[in-house]
């Protein structure tokens, strides 16, 4: 008989039935709080009825024009609707299944448009586990572990992560820019690095916000030497931080947008935006894939565009956000098991740490477990795997940010020592 991989562990024991906008069913019947949202992905809920009608209406037209042989609708309008949305100057398209991918294709991309050979990211980022998005990925050795040698070309400078350091964030954003002009005189010369890949907030890596003047300094190294700044917000887009994307926050200004997880709300899709002049300069035939820009996952992007907008998923990202926020920071403050409570709009982690400010994963693990318990489901993350994110959907009410808050501060009562 067979079975899933013994590798695939669930971070939590349920068996869902189904769901439906911020909570999960499971085969008993039991209702849970879904702050999950497969780890940001379902953005408009479970099952958000315009969206369930928007990928059936087209499961029964066209489920798969493959978009290198034949074109279709769905995926015009997206291309279409997405350019409402983007960055200004980012006005062309390639679209693909996976966050990864996108990585990947953005890599192509830097390396043939700049004739360079190297990359810079940042330490605690995640950027994907194929092959070379797991060279550039450091918010934990699981990701690379096991399958060397990684790809070669890739260097990783610090992040600004102030509480990692032990800094206020003036300090920490000081030593970051200047460790990386450090590895531009030691490791990677400015005229052999293609591109700087960054997380506006570190996403594995602990939920750990940039800040305008880390990135302002990334933007004006990069218009100096000719470096492409690629901003992956795979995690942070389409509305999760309470903002449309995550580095308008602060200020930036992208050469290349990574998109994926929430783009159509649970089924596969991904992307990678750039200037047309830009993207003219990738090599023929360097940009493809058999189901990239599927017409029932381009049909159900199209949808939740929508439902965001007409239902103000933004702006509730970011009230809901800083509710959701201020009550995870109260509860830390009660207990000296949580060094750190951050985040920006629907993305907040709480850091829990030893007395002597060591990572103590032994207690988050058990608050992550002791939430489910309870019917509220959370996730892990940083390199120690001792933060514990909350993700519910950009749908989520007031009275859900209560519920939620209500089981943590009792889960946190129960575990911390």
């Amino acid at each position: 008989m067979a079975q899933l991989s013994p590798l695939l562990k669930q971070a939590t024991p349920v068996v869902v039935d189904h769901g439906e906008g911020a909570y999960l069913y499971d085969v008993d019947g039991r209702r849970h709080l879904d702050f999950t949202a497969g780890i940001g992905v379902t953005s408009t809920g479970h099952c958000h009825p315009k969206v369930v009608s928007a990928a059936q209406e087209q499961v029964g037209k066209l489920i798969h024009g493959q978009y290198t042989t034949v074109m279709h609708k769905p995926l015009l309008e997206l291309t279409r609707r997405l350019g409402e949305v983007l960055p200004r100057g980012l006005d062309s398209l390639f679209f693909a299944n996976s966050g990864s991918e996108a990585v990947e294709a953005a890599l192509r991309l830097s390396r043939q448009a700049t004739g360079r050979p190297n990359v810079v990211v940042f330490q605690g980022g995640f950027h994907g586990r194929t092959v070379a998005a797991a060279s550039m990925t450091t918010s934990g050795t699981r990701f690379g572990a096991g399958i060397s040698p990684l790809m070669a070309g890739v260097h990783v400078a610090p992040f600004p992560h102030a509480y990692h350091y032990g800094w206020d964030e003036r300090t920490a954003t000081e030593f970051a820019l200047r460790e990386l002009d450090y590895l531009f005189a030691t490791m990677s010369a400015p005229n052999e690095t293609a591109a700087f890949f960054i997380e506006p907030m570190l996403g594995e890596g602990g939920y750990v916000p940039a800040n305008p003047e880390f990135l302002a300094g990334l933007r004006e190294r990069a218009d100096e030497h000719g470096i492409l700044l690629v901003m992956d917000e795979i995690q942070t887009g389409f509305g999760r931080t309470g903002r449309f994307w995550g580095h308008e926050h602060f200020g930036a200004r992208p050469d290349v947008v990574l998109i994926a997880k929430g783009l159509a709300s649970g089924f596969p899709l991904s992307a990678v935006a750039a200037s047309e002049e830009l993207m003219g300069k990738a090599w023929p035939g360097s940009q493809g894939g058999t189901y990239g820009g599927n017409a029932v996952a381009c049909a159900a992007a199209l949808a939740t565009l929508e439902v965001i907008q007409e239902e103000g998923l933004v702006e509730n990202a970011a009230a809901r956000g800083a509710q959701l926020l201020g009550g995870a920071r109260a509860i830390g403050e009660k207990t000296a098991a949580i060094g750190d409570v951050r985040g920006l709009g629907l993305l907040v982690g709480s850091e829990f740490t030893t007395p002597d400010g060591k990572p103590d994963n032994a207690t988050a693990q058990a608050a992550q477990k002791a939430a489910a318990e309870r019917g509220l489901l959370l996730l892990t993350c940083g390199a120690y795997m001792n933060v514990v994110r909350m993700i519910p959907p950009l749908v989520v009410s007031a009275e859900q940010i209560d519920e939620a808050l209500e089981i943590w501060a009792d889960v946190v009562q129960s575990v911390a020592k």
